[in-house]
């Protein structure tokens, strides 16, 4: 406490004391009898006069300043209890900050983690899938099953090719459920369905000030999915930058977010799919060659539904179930000619078409049975007669459809696609009216020319 003496244990450090130092100490001491051993020690050989000004010279300076030293070394070495305590609350605080420290980390870590899983939670939410499980038995199902069985395992990359409304997606799910990483999460990007200036951001992320209107961090598809699978659907809609930027992702495993200079690595199973002919995408300059390779290390193609006509009626009867339950409604049966329209109709939309039919004529139909409006179906499908429908397509010059194709062919002057385009005329997909066109063995030249 303040005034009282202080006890030094060691006289014969406290001799050692210059004659200033003790003077110093003498000045603060109690001069009443019965004064302590110290108090007599430190007035021992002190001059009976002191002059007043006192230390007015540099040697005295020098002396006083050794003797603080080592008073503040004494002090130190005989620490009173409150030093201790004092001590012991500055260690305790110096961890409670480190743990606190050590927390946050982890809370950012946990909330990176949970914005995840969120953001993938959400979009499997709302994602409407074509359907829930495969459905068919047709042989060329059978043959894609195939493959999907063997390069599941792996964690090789997929291209997955054919028409709109095949069901590529459908295949991409069943190759990540079976797949090591069927525990983690498989993030779907539909590259058509985004804007050029946003795929990056999309897929890799962008930092805060990044661009304007980007007011936080925001992590990129590729980080949702790490260690699970990304699914690129349409990815020949890809610009040219972003395709060099995915080549990196595939070859070096890591990618920078928009307005970032951190590389982030990433364990991503990359599966793609196209309904586009990538090899004349990069004939005409549109697409990476090094990039097309990369993705097309084990491709599947998915067929149409009109290769697959042993699987339709088998489908028509799982999406009545699937709708008629989701209403509330129960058939009984199905219309004779609904059976006879189904059979004989390509569905251009593919399985996508097929179920939107269905989901239709769930919602009209009453009575406890199922039939379908043949007003719903291509307008040129109903121009020709449901007796040459029935039967096996004929590669003939005298079959219907061709004829149909050669007409519309007239028309637009051999162009299969674009807003004037053979395809556009007869509402199919261009890539369809091209399987069309080599399944009769059609020359679009000859229409070229009048």
């Amino acid at each position: 406490m303040a005034g009282s003496p202080v006890a030094f244990p060691d006289g014969n450090r406290l001799e050692r004391i210059p004659k200033a130092g003790r003077q110093l100490l003498a000045r603060d001491q109690p001069s009443r009898e019965g004064s302590s051993a110290t108090s007599r020690l430190l007035k021992k050989d002190l001059p009976d006069e002191q002059p007043a000004a006192g230390f007015d010279s540099l040697e005295k300076i020098v002396e006083i300043r050794t003797a603080l030293l080592e008073i503040l070394e004494l002090v130190r070495t005989v620490a009173s209890p409150d030093a201790t305590i004092l001590q012991f609350n500055v260690t305790k605080e110096r961890e409670a900050r480190v743990a606190l420290e050590t927390a946050f980390q982890q809370i950012e870590v946990l909330k990176d983690q949970l914005y995840k899983e969120n953001l993938a939670l959400r979009d499997e939410v709302d994602r409407v899938s074509m359907f829930e499980e495969v459905v068919g038995t047709s042989q060329a199902l059978q043959a894609v099953l195939s493959r999907v069985l063997k390069v599941a395992p792996t964690d090789s990359g997929v291209l997955i090719t054919g028409e709109t409304g095949t069901g590529k997606e459908l295949i991409a799910r069943a190759i990540h459920k079976r797949s090591r990483r069927s525990d983690r999460a498989f993030v779907s990007v539909n590259c058509a369905a985004l804007a050029p200036s946003l795929i990056s951001s999309e897929l890799f992320g962008h930092e805060k000030g990044a661009f304007t209107g980007a007011t936080q961090r925001r992590l990129g598809r590729f980080e949702l999915a790490n260690d699970g699978t990304i699914f690129l659907d349409e990815i020949g809609e890809l610009p040219a930058d972003t395709q060099i930027a995915l080549l990196r992702v595939l070859q070096e495993r890591e990618f920078e977010r928009v307005g970032g200079t951190r590389s982030i690595q990433v364990d991503v199973r990359v599966i793609a799919a196209t309904n586009r002919n990538l090899e004349a995408a990069m004939a005409n300059g549109t697409f990476r060659p090094d990039l097309f390779y990369r993705l097309n290390v084990f491709p599947i193609e998915v067929p149409p539904l009109r290769e697959r006509k042993h699987d339709v009626l088998m489908l028509l009867e799982y999406f009545i179930h699937r709708y008629a339950k989701k209403v509330g409604k129960n058939f009984g049966k199905i219309d004779k000619r609904t059976l006879e329209l189904f059979r004989s109709y390509d569905w251009p939309g593919n399985i996508r078409e097929l179920q939107n039919v269905v989901e239709r004529s769930v919602i009209v139909s009453s009575d406890g049975v199922f039939r379908i409006d043949e007003a719903w179906l291509s307008r040129d499908f109903r121009q020709v007669p449901l007796r040459h429908r029935a039967s096996e397509n004929t590669e003939g010059s005298s079959s219907p459809e061709r004829q149909i194709i050669e007409a519309a062919l007239v028309e637009s002057r051999g162009r299969v696609s674009g807003p004037k385009g053979a395809a556009t005329k007869l509402r199919i997909p261009p890539s369809t009216l091209d399987s069309r066109i080599k399944k009769f063995k059609i020359s679009k030249n000859y229409f070229k020319l009048g």
